[in-house]
């Protein structure tokens, strides 16, 4: 999970790649497309949780922090949101703040035609080669899941339910098995694994439970360089 390896060894580097990727997009945008991506850089930088992936700070403070009035606040979040980077985790009640969470998927799929400017490190480090201009998420590494046990029975059930959500973020899933209930699963990367920890936790791990029902709890990890 991109959230929890944002706060261990390479830490900085991976934070440091994604807000290259948003600055990279923004150097390439109209001035109108740059000023709200660097206002979202700047809420990133200042009260983004990696470890939580939330994002929790009211209309108030947002405005104080651009130097702006809270229409401006309330106009820029919705270009955010219409653009899919920011959705809502939890919403606003009687004294809290509305808390977002961040897709990096969909961030890192809109800057990815300017990573090349950047230099191909960059490029191998999130994500290669460009997948199909009809997908919107960033593909990954397959690996074979036959003789995987459960989780190979688990990938068949979510291949015939949904090919390209199977296809994107599982196909490159690979097995250290089950131990206490608890079966743990190696991705690709720390990115791919945040997003299955987040976005596609639900739906894969009801794949899981149906392939693999003495399974009480999933944990996806990033796989470790080396």
């Amino acid at each position: 999970m991109l959230a929890k390896q944002a706060v261990g060894q390479g830490a900085a580097s991976r934070k440091y790649d994604v807000l290259t990727a948003l600055g990279t997009m923004a150097c390439a945008e109209t001035s109108s497309v740059q000023r709200t991506i660097l206002r979202f850089m700047t809420l990133i930088t200042a009260r983004y949780n990696w470890l939580r992936d939330e994002l929790s700070i009211g209309r108030a403070d947002i405005a104080r922090l651009w130097q702006v009035n809270e229409r401006t606040v309330k106009r820029e979040l919705a270009k955010l949101k219409t653009r899919g980077w920011l959705t809502v985790k939890r919403p606003a009640a009687r004294g809290r703040v509305t808390v977002y969470s961040i897709d990096w998927a969909n961030i890192l799929e809109a800057s990815r035609p300017t990573w090349s400017n950047v230099g191909p490190d960059l490029e191998a480090r999130l994500g290669g080669a460009p997948e199909p201009a009809r997908s919107k998420v960033v593909a990954f590494p397959t690996v074979e899941t036959a003789g995987q046990g459960g989780w190979g029975r688990a990938a068949a059930i979510l291949q015939g339910e949904d090919p390209a959500f199977y296809a994107n973020w599982c196909a490159g899933l690979e097995s250290s098995g089950v131990s206490d209930g608890v079966l743990e699963l190696i991705a690709p990367s720390a990115f791919h694994a945040q997003y299955l920890q987040t976005q596609g936790y639900d739906k894969l791990f009801h794949a899981v439970r149906r392939g693999l029902p003495e399974v009480a709890r999933m944990v996806v990890a990033g796989k470790r360089p080396g």
